[in-house]
Parts: structure tokens; C-alpha cells; sequence
């Protein structure tokens, strides 16, 4: 009997027949050595096919192998080994006294997932979750384990490279002393009258900052301000305090939010927008995320706010974010600070789809990149023009897996069309 084996959000049902979950490094080489087509499983937190190996293909999960948590107070470092995910890695970083520089809204997500992906926190000082990784180890095709880090000329490629390069195994990420951070939140901030500085003025408020609204009506319903302690009390006179704890989907108990209010609290209880504590066992969602030019920003709200009464009935919530850029090859964040418009649909894929393709439609002008694990309808030989460096991922993809081995039909379509 074979086993059904769905994504997080069960919008995706995988082909393969069996999801392999080898225990050991020697497992993962010989296992992809062996096999003629391979993707990589996470946490199961994309919602469309990028995991997809085929029929014939190996689903492979790392989540088995020993979770290495390797700190090097000194150095600031950490060696984690892939199938680790944040909550548990925070806390063991924590421990020493050290943190992360950010997160993302769910600590549930696997750290080689994440970052092979593009994800992300928020903070216009903030890359994305990528640019803290300073070594990659991989298995390759031939069942070679590969080291890629910051002074080799491939590194560009190898951290947010959409699991085409091999099996990420571990990867050493930088660290910095630990730091505490309060949220305050606000409600309704207005477009109205939001020009571009103005934005930039409130996304840079605090550390990290997220807006939030569900286009029911124009502006925002909520913002969140994470505020490092050791960084100035923020001014916020745009908006009205909130006088209810809130979760970001209007009208959700906030019971699983991270606490609010200004009481001050470890980094990595604070900059995600959800408790460790709290599992999700399935997502009753799907989810669309663009990451386009900062300098865009405010003309990409307000055309979204043009068909807000199309998007609203079938959004749950929209949050708005800053990246700054980074030098990931693929990354929606390459070469330029972004922000990112992260849209919580219905769980309702014939409904979505039709106002995914208008929104898209409706950005286009603003050149967006999607988010490589959200949903998402651009066609291939449009989303090939806005990655800038692809020509140099392709060739290093066929350096490192010369047969197309961990190239899916995803994968393919970005690379050669």
C-alpha cells in the first residue's frame, strides 16, 4: 500500500510513492546516488509543487537525521543540520546567549527549507533569512558531499537554490548577541495620504515592522512594531493603539500570538508572530507573496487597493514587510530592497487561482518576484526575466547535477523553459 503524502496544507498531494526519512549522512548519499530523480521534502510549508519529484522520482526527507545544534560562542556561529527548524534552533542559540538576527512570522519551518525558498521576517534593516548562512553542505547527484561557503565564487547560488543543487545537509549561520524585543500594536493606519516617504517612515519604526488589512475597506487594520529593547521607544502618531490582544486574521483568538503589549521578551519569543509552543497540524490556507522594488511599494498598494472588492472575498489577511536586498542568485530580494505584499488566502483553490492571475496581472508593471514556495502563475518565460543572475544558477545547477537529477518540472520551467 503506498502512502498519500501531502503538503502541510493538503492543497498538494505528492506522486511518489514513499517518503524515504533515511537516518544518517551515509543514508542520504547512498540513497540519491542510486536513485534517477530526487526533490526534498521539509516542513511541508509550500503550497504549490516545487517538492514534487515525479511518480518514478525519491521524496526525501532530512527531518530523521540527528539534530545537530552546533554553537561556537567565540565565532558566533552555529552549525545546524538541515532538518532542524527554527523554534528548535532558537532555543538552543538562546541558550548560549546568542540570536538570530530575525525570523519568520511561523517558527515551525525547517532552517534548509526556509532558505532554499527565500523566506523571510520583516525590518528595512533585514534580509532575508538567507543572508545569515555562511556555509552550505550538501550532497550532490554522485553522492559527494559538498561544501560551499562565503569566499567561494558559487556561493551566490547555493543557499536560496529551490533544492536543484543536491541534499542540503547542515549550514553554518552567523550569530550576534542576544537581545530582547517588545511588540506594540496599533490599528487602522490609512493609505490615504501614504506617500513613499511616509511608508519608508513607518516601516522603519522599529526593528521589524508588519502591516496588516484584509481590503475590505482601503488602509490597514493592524500594524505590528517589534521594537528592540536596546533601540529607541518608537513614535508612531499614524495610528491608535490597540486595547485588545490581536491575532493577524481579523476575528482569530490571538490566544497563539506571541505576546503583545509591550512586555519585553527573549528575541525568538517575539520576532515571530506565532508561539513555538503552538503546532499547526494542518493549514486551512493558501498563501501568494511578491517581493517587488521598496521604491514601488505605495503605487503597488494602491493598485491593489483597485481590486480590493475581488481580492477580499477570498483573502483571509495581507501582510506588508521590508526585506532588504541581499546576493542570493534566486532570491525575490536580490540586487534590491523589496517589499513584500504575503497574501493568506481560503482554502479554495478553484476560487484563488483566478484572483491570483488578476493581482499578478495588476502588479506586473512593478516586476514582482514571487515567493519560489507560495502560490503563484507567472509564467516561466516572464519570471526568468526578473532573476537577473539566472544564467549563472543554470550553469552552476549543471556543474553540480550535470543529469538533472533534483530537476522537477518546477525547477525546469525556471531554468530552461
Amino acid at each position: 500500500m503506498t502512502e498519500t503524502i501531502t503538503n502541510w496544507a493538503g492543497n498538494i498531494t505528492y506522486s511518489a510513492k514513499e517518503l524515504h526519512r533515511p537516518y544518517s549522512l551515509d543514508a542520504i548519499r547512498a540513497l540519491v546516488a542510486g536513485s534517477e530523480r530526487v526533490r526534498v521534502l521539509g516542513s511541508g510549508h509550500s503550497f504549490n509543487e516545487i517538492a514534487e519529484p515525479g511518480p518514478e522520482g525519491v521524496l526525501l526527507s532530512i527531518a530523521a537525521l540527528p539534530p545537530a545544534i552546533d554553537v561556537d560562542r567565540e565565532a558566533r556561529t552555529v552549525r545546524v543540520s538541515g532538518g532542524v527548524r527554527y523554534a528548535e534552533l532558537a532555543r538552543a542559540v538562546y541558550a548560549h546567549g546568542l540570536a538570530l538576527p530575525n525570523m519568520a512570522s511561523l517558527p515551525h519551518i525547517s532552517v534548509a527549507g526556509s532558505v532554499a525558498t527565500g523566506t523571510h521576517g520583516s525590518g528595512v534593516g533585514n534580509g532575508s533569512l538567507a543572508t545569515s548562512v555562511r556555509e552550505v553542505e550538501l550532497v550532490t547527484a554522485d553522492g559527494s558531499v559538498v561544501t560551499v561557503g562565503r569566499d567561494d565564487p558559487r556561493f551566490g547560488g547555493a543557499v536560496t537554490s529551490l533544492g536543484a543543487l543536491g541534499v542540503v545537509t547542515a549550514l553554518t549561520l552567523d550569530l550576534e548577541p542576544s537581545f530582547d524585543v517588545e511588540q506594540h500594536l496599533f490599528t487602522e493606519l490609512p493609505l490615504d495620504g501614504l506617500d513613499l516617504a511616509a511608508f519608508e517612515t513607518v516601516m522603519a519604526s522599529a526593528y521589524s515592522v508588519s502591516l496588516f488589512t484584509d481590503w475590505r475597506e482601503p488602509g490597514f487594520r493592524q500594524v505590528w512594531l517589534k521594537r528592540r529593547t536596546d533601540q529607541p521607544l518608537p513614535d508612531f502618531p499614524w495610528a491608535a493603539p490597540a486595547t485588545e490582544k490581536l491575532h493577524p486574521v481579523p476575528g482569530m483568538p490571538a490566544v497563539n500570538c506571541t505576546e503583545q503589549f509591550g512586555v519585553p521578551g527573549p528575541w525568538h519569543q517575539r520576532l515571530p508572530h506565532f508561539r513555538a509552543e503552538f503546532t499547526p497540524s494542518s493549514g486551512a490556507e493558501l498563501q501568494s507573496e511578491y517581493l517587488l522594488a521598496s521604491r514601488y511599494a505605495v503605487e503597488a498598494l494602491r493598485a491593489v487597493d483597485g481590486i480590493r472588492e475581488t481580492v477580499a472575498p477570498v483573502l483571509q489577511t495581507c501582510e506588508v514587510r521590508r526585506v532588504a536586498a541581499d546576493e542570493q542568485w534566486l532570491s525575490p530580494s536580490y540586487g534590491q530592497d523589496t517589499v513584500a505584499l504575503h497574501f493568506t488566502w481560503i482554502e479554495d483553490t478553484a476560487a484563488v487561482l483566478p484572483v491570483v492571475r488578476l493581482l499578478e496581472d495588476t502588479l506586473d508593471a512593478f516586476a514582482p518576484r514571487p515567493h519560489w514556495g507560495k502560490v503563484f502563475a507567472v509564467p516561466a518565460e516572464v519570471l526568468r526575466g526578473r532573476f537577473p543572475r539566472l544564467a549563472d544558477f543554470r550553469a552552476l545547477a549543471r556543474e553540480l547535477d550535470p543529469a538533472g537529477k533534483f530537476a522537477n518540472v518546477f525547477v525546469r520551467d525556471v531554468l530552461d523553459g
